[in-house]
């Protein structure tokens, strides 16, 4: 069965004309890097002495044993260089892997989840979307709580990788703006986003410690400063607590909000700043604006909130500041259930998901910057309407835009708009109600967190909905995490026929 599973296999790849080596050796690679990052839980359930580091073990052993199986069987294919295609097809299967392996802890530990919530959990953990099915979070082993941190903290550098080496080779988007600031050519790939990813490492790391130590400072206490720290940096927002960040009020919401502000930021100018180039953040338009952005809705806020609830001014600046900056960025932390604030700011707080924060950082959704090209291709248009025989070329920090980055980003919201429909209408036929649906399709395509409504809202979470739900939120997630473009690309018969 085996010989002829294999012939078929050789057969299928001559006639596609697409060698799955590479890809698979990379995967394989990356599957037994998961099962090893096990030992940090591992030994946190030994420390602990809830006897759940069992659990850990056998899910490393297999992680590794089936990643490196992987890796061997597909070392023959291994080379610098990776076509479009196999680009394309290994951004999107790694995303698919990890979290397989990455649910296992989750099956087998305190949890006992099924494999559908399982795969949700580590689907949403590994693509910083931090939806939750799980409940009772504070009475669960400290081992699997570190987990759950762990998957976001790598699936947050993972996402930096592909936005400043994938994407802009790719074209998704209009993230090839950014090819000339993501080092060297398409077709030494690999080598290059490994040179990406030590730099990226360490910068990573490094804000993840001090976030930790921030924390530590204001009375958190280790394995809280730990695992909020590495879901802070990740922009991801898994906490440990059933009230989320609303376990730790006053200081550590100011701390948190300038953690993910910085997570937000293009850490293409952190590597900048490293090497000498002081002023490369702030002359970033895409900065200044997320900056902004961020100003004005704050301010509104916490406008709203001292006219209408009695809300003291420091309070409700601090919550608006904290709430706003979670959603903005993606990260889905809630210190409070602004569900209760009024339809206005409820409103608000949908479309603010929508936003994100800056390419090439942790942060999600659309993107600061393809607001900048839309409204910079608006403003040229209507120029032209009135001096039709002007020359007007729409600009982005003063270079010209290109038709092709113009229609990537026009198709870009067309996708997410219609993507974001889509799924909606599909949780509606699993019967979830208006407000749930629309909004969960929102948060997942945009893996912001939380959704609207008293089900999976800042105060409930995703583990009433049926397995059907579950399964069309993966797959959001997922699509809106790899910026939609890289996983249609390969659910067309001409990528297979290429």
């Amino acid at each position: 069965a085996l010989f002829g599973l294999t012939v078929l296999l050789q057969q299928a790849n001559a006639r596609l004309m697409l060698d799955f080596r590479p890809v698979g050796y990379v995967i394989g690679l990356l599957v037994v890097i998961l099962g090893a990052m096990m030992v940090f839980p591992f030994l946190a359930d030994l420390i602990e002495g809830r006897g759940e580091w069992p659990v850990f073990l056998e899910s490393g052993i297999i992680t590794m044993l089936a990643g490196a199986l992987l890796a061997l069987s597909c070392g023959s294919g291994n080379h610098e260089g990776l076509t479009i295609q196999q680009t394309f097809l290994l951004t999107t299967s790694v995303w698919l892997a990890l979290p397989f392996f990455g649910a296992l802890p989750l099956m087998l530990g305190a949890t006992e989840l099924s494999f559908t919530d399982a795969f949700f959990e580590a689907m949403s953990g590994l693509t910083t979307t931090g939806s939750t099915v799980i409940s009772g979070l504070d009475d669960l082993p400290k081992g699997l709580l570190l987990w759950r941190g762990i998957l976001q903290w790598l699936g947050g550098i993972g996402i930096i990788v592909v936005a400043m080496v994938f994407l802009p080779e790719l074209r998704v988007g209009g993230m090839q703006i950014f090819k000339s600031e993501a080092f060297d050519t398409f077709g030494k790939i690999l080598p290059r986003a490994q040179a990406i990813a030590k730099q990226i490492s360490l910068i990573y790391l490094g804000l993840t410690l001090a976030c930790m130590a921030v924390y530590l400072a204001l009375g958190i206490g280790r394995f809280d400063a730990l695992v909020h720290a590495m879901t802070t940096m990740s922009t991801g927002g898994f906490s440990n607590y059933d009230a989320s960040f609303g376990a730790f009020s006053g200081a550590p919401e100011y701390a948190a909000s300038v953690f993910m502000i910085l997570a937000a930021l293009p850490f293409v100018r952190y590597v900048q700043l490293l090497n000498g180039h002081t002023t490369a953040l702030f002359r970033d338009s895409q900065v200044r604006a997320f900056f902004g952005t961020i100003l004005i809705l704050v301010l509104v806020t916490a406008a709203v909130l001292v006219a209408i609830f009695p809300h003291h001014p420091e309070q409700a600046l601090r919550e608006a500041l904290f709430n706003i900056t979670s959603i903005i960025s993606g990260t889905g932390y809630a210190s409070v259930d602004y569900m209760k604030w009024g339809s206005f700011l409820i409103t608000v707080f949908f479309f603010v998901g929508l936003i994100g924060g800056c390419a090439g950082s942790t942060a999600c959704s659309i993107k600061i910057f393809r607001y900048q090209l839309l409204f910079a291709s608006i403003r040229v248009q209507i120029q032209r309407i009135r001096s039709p025989h002007g020359i007007f070329v729409p600009r982005f920090e003063g270079r010209s835009i290109g038709p092709d980055v113009l229609s990537s980003v026009i198709s870009f919201f067309m996708f997410f708009i219609v993507t974001m429909g889509i799924v909606a209408w599909a949780l509606a036929l699993t019967g979830l109600d208006f407000v749930t649906a629309i909004s969960g399709a929102a948060t997942a395509v945009a893996n912001v967190g939380p959704g609207l409504g008293d089900t999976i809202g800042p105060a409930g979470n995703f583990s009433s909905l049926n397995d059907a739900a579950k399964w069309i939120l993966s797959a959001a997630m997922l699509t809106g995490r790899l910026e939609l473009m890289a996983v249609y690309a390969i659910l067309t018969l001409r990528f297979w026929r290429a």
